[in-house]
């Protein structure tokens, strides 16, 4: 049974509350989940409770998403501030360490994480991320953070999701309809709008437009690493898979044919892969 939970953590205003889901016995080791750019802690309710059977399974509001605070100044959303924010939960649960499986974004937080000398990372799962995103696949985000238009109804905006987010694969309606229902928020207006802060995208746009290159956090990982790639994915190409299965923590890989950026972690053989990696 999925719990929802809270907690304080600090930024440059002040501080902000973050919201995580929680599943399992309270009492076993502890995966925690961290989605991608625009999702939520409830991207991986399918996942979460298959793991939960033998592991308490922590999902993540990254903050501005979900049922987690915006910042302020949107100017802080970024890596430092998420990086602080996964830090603080994890003192928060009382936990020493942590598995983490991230999709996307929640991937290169949990590559910073494991980065770090006497990280908190005992094993790694990446969702369709790696230490290097090419220039086109970083434009073709930032062209579409925050600019989402209101729907009048559910139904709408779902028929939205099927189209851009088409890429996750081959999901059934209650999953379309459950994510429709778990990524959305009702404005003042009674509109219906996709449940993160648009202003996330103010440091992106920001930002120049260039390749992202993490090889150097990536080279000095020890935790044992999982990756899940879409076969028809522009933000972890096949080179790129290829190379970290060589450097750094010299990854296992594991592709997923028709699908793109990123594999939804809602098909049986992907939640498949996850557990027997989690249970080795």
């Amino acid at each position: 049974m999925m719990r929802s939970r809270s907690f304080r953590a600090q930024d440059q205003a002040g501080g902000h509350n973050l919201h995580y889901t929680e599943w399992g016995d309270a009492d076993a080791p502890v995966i925690l989940c961290i989605h991608g750019l625009t999702q939520n802690a409830r991207s991986f309710d399918v996942i979460a409770a298959e793991l939960a059977e033998t592991h308490r399974i922590i999902c993540l509001d990254v903050v501005g998403r979900g049922e987690s605070d915006w910042l302020t100044d949107p100017m802080h959303y970024g890596f430092p501030q998420y990086v602080a924010d996964t830090y603080a939960l994890i003192a928060h649960l009382g936990v020493p360490a942590v598995d983490l499986v991230g999709t996307s974004m929640g991937g290169i937080i949990g590559m910073f994480l494991a980065a770090q000398q006497g990280a908190p990372i005992q094993r790694l799962v990446l969702n369709d991320v790696g230490p290097f995103v090419p220039r086109e696949a970083v434009e073709r985000i930032r062209d579409y953070v925050g600019t989402d238009p209101d729907f009048p109804d559910l139904k709408a905006y779902e028929e939205y999701l099927r189209y851009i987010w088409s890429p996750f694969g081959v999901l059934s309606d209650d999953q379309w309809r459950h994510l429709a229902a778990t990524s959305s928020r009702t404005t003042e207006t009674g509109a219906i709008s996709p449940n993160y802060d648009p202003d996330i995208r103010q440091p992106l746009i920001a930002a120049p437009i260039e390749d992202a290159d993490l090889w150097a956090f990536w080279d000095v990982i020890s935790a044992p690493t999982l990756v899940l790639r879409g076969a028809r994915s522009d933000l972890l190409t096949a080179d790129i898979a290829s190379q970290m299965m060589k450097r750094g923590p010299k990854a296992q890989v594991v592709t997923f044919e028709g699908v793109g950026h990123a594999p939804a972690l809602m098909a049986p053989d992907q939640v498949e892969v996850i557990q027997r990696f989690l249970s080795e």
